[in-house]
C-alpha cells in the first residue's frame, strides 16, 4: 500500500531474508509468495499443513484479499480508503482495521509520552513527507500546525443505526486534525497476515511487508529465521547489497527504521523524514537506524519510529529499561559507523 511504501523508503529494508539452508528438516515443503501491493513489496514463506498446488493458490488468494482490505482501510494514498474519508471528508465511521491502527497508535503515544504520534499528519504534510507536497516551512507555519497535533484531539464514540446495531465512529476536535498511520501500518499488516496464516493451521512461516517482519517457528533449515539489516549509509538504495548485521528471530516481530533512504537536501542541509511531534522539526542526531524486536511487528514498528526520534543515547536508555524490547542501533561516531545491541538480541555484526 502506498502508505506502507512511504515508510519503506525510510526504513532499513530487510534484506537477505530467509533461508541460509536449502534442506527442509521439518519434513514438509515450504512455499513462497512474492509480489507488490499498492506501492510496496511483500514476501511470504510458509509451510502449509498439506503441500499442494491448490493449498498454495488458496493461501495466495487469501493474502491478496487481506492486503486489499487493509489498503482500503488505512492507506492515505488510496482515495477510497476509510482514512482518506476521515481526513478529507470528516467521515468518522471506521472499520476494525482502522480502529486497530488507531488504538495501537494511541497506546504507542502513551508509552512514548507523545514522541510517537499518528496525529502528526499535518506536520508530515508540511515537510513534504505525508500525503501532500510540502512547501517552504517557517516557524510560524509549524506553530500554526502544532495546535492540531496530539492524540487527545480524537475520541471514539458509537453510533446506533436504524437497524439498532452500533457502529464505531471516531470524532476529532477540529477538521484540521488528521491521522497518518505510516509509522505503524506496515507492522500491523505483517501481524494481520501472520494471524491469518495461523488460523489456517500453519506453524512455520515468515511474513515481510515493506521490510516489516513477523516470523513464526523455523525456516526450511529447521533454524530461527535470519534477517539481514542494511548498512545505513545515504544512497544505499539496494536492499541486501551491504549487510551490517544479521538478526535471528522466532515467534517475534522485527522492524527497522532509518533516515538514509527518505530525505531531501535543502540549502545544503539534510531534511530527515523523522519529525519530532513535540517540536515540529525534523530530527538532527547521530542515530542512523533502529532495529527493534518485540512480541509482534506492530509494537516493533512503533518502537523503531520512537527510537529514531530520540537519538542514540536516549534510545539506548529506553531499550534497556523496557521489558520485551530488544534492539540493534546503528549510529555515527565521527566518520565511523558503530553498532550497539541489547543484551537479549540474537544477532551478529558483519565485519
Amino acid at each position: 500500500m502506498n502508505n506502507i511504501s512511504a515508510k519503506t523508503l525510510a526504513a532499513a529494508v530487510i534484506a537477505a531474508l530467509l533461508v541460509l539452508s536449502c534442506k527442509q528438516k521439518e519434513g514438509g515443503r515450504y512455499y513462497t509468495i512474492d509480489g507488490t501491493t499498492q506501492g510496496t513489496t511483500f514476501h511470504i514463506v510458509f509451510q502449509p499443513e498439506v503441500a499442494s498446488d491448490s493449498s498454495f493458490a488458496a493461501v495466495r488468494d487469501t493474502i491478496n484479499a487481506c492486503l486489499e482490505r487493509i489498503d482500503f482501510s488505512v492507506s492515505g494514498y488510496n482515495k477510497e480508503s476509510v482514512l482518506t474519508a476521515f481526513n478529507e471528508e470528516g467521515n468518522g465511521k471506521v472499520d476494525k482495521i482502522f480502529l486497530d491502527n488507531f488504538l495501537a497508535s494511541r497506546q504507542m503515544s502513551d508509552w512514548s509520552d507523545g514522541v510517537f504520534d499518528a496525529s502528526a499528519a499535518p506536520l508530515f504534510d508540511l515537510w513534504g513527507f505525508g500525503f501532500k507536497t510540502g512547501t517552504e516551512v517557517t516557524p510560524q507555519m509549524i506553530d500554526s500546525v502544532l495546535q492540531f497535533v496530539g492524540m487527545e484531539h480524537f475520541r471514539i464514540d458509537s453510533l446506533k443505526s436504524r437497524s439498532g446495531a452500533d457502529s464505531i465512529v471516531l470524532l476529532r476536535d477540529d477538521p484540521r486534525c488528521r491521522l497518518n498511520f505510516n509509522a505503524i501500518a506496515q507492522g500491523y499488516t505483517s501481524d494481520y497476515l501472520a494471524a491469518k496464516l495461523e488460523s489456517l493451521g500453519m506453524k512455520n512461516f515468515l511474513v515481510e511487508v515493506g521490510g516489516e517482519v513477523y516470523a513464526k517457528g523455523v525456516n526450511p533449515g529447521g533454524q530461527s529465521w535470519n534477517v539481514g539489516i542494511d548498512r545505513p549509509t545515504d544512497g544505499n538504495n539496494s536492499p541486501g547489497a551491504y549487510i551490517q548485521a544479521v538478526v535471528h528471530i522466532k515467534d517475534k516481530g522485527l522492524v527497522t527504521s532509518g533516515d538514509y533512504r527518505k530525505f531531501y537536501i535543502k540549502d545544503g542541509k539534510k531534511i530527515s523524514h523523522t519529525i519530532n511531534p513535540k517540536t515540529g522539526y525534523p530530527v538532527e542526531h547521530n542515530l542512523l537506524s533502529a532495529t527493534v524486536v518485540a512480541e509482534n511487528a506492530t509494537i516493533a514498528d512503533g518502537y523503531a519510529t520512537y527510537l529514531m526520534v530520540l537519538g542514540f543515547e536516549k534510545a539506548r536508555e529506553v531499550v534497556e529499561s523496557t521489558p520485551g524490547i530488544e534492539a540493534l542501533l546503528i549510529f555515527s561516531q565521527g566518520e565511523e559507523l558503530k553498532v550497539w545491541m541489547s543484551e537479549g538480541l540474537d544477532a551478529e555484526e558483519n565485519k
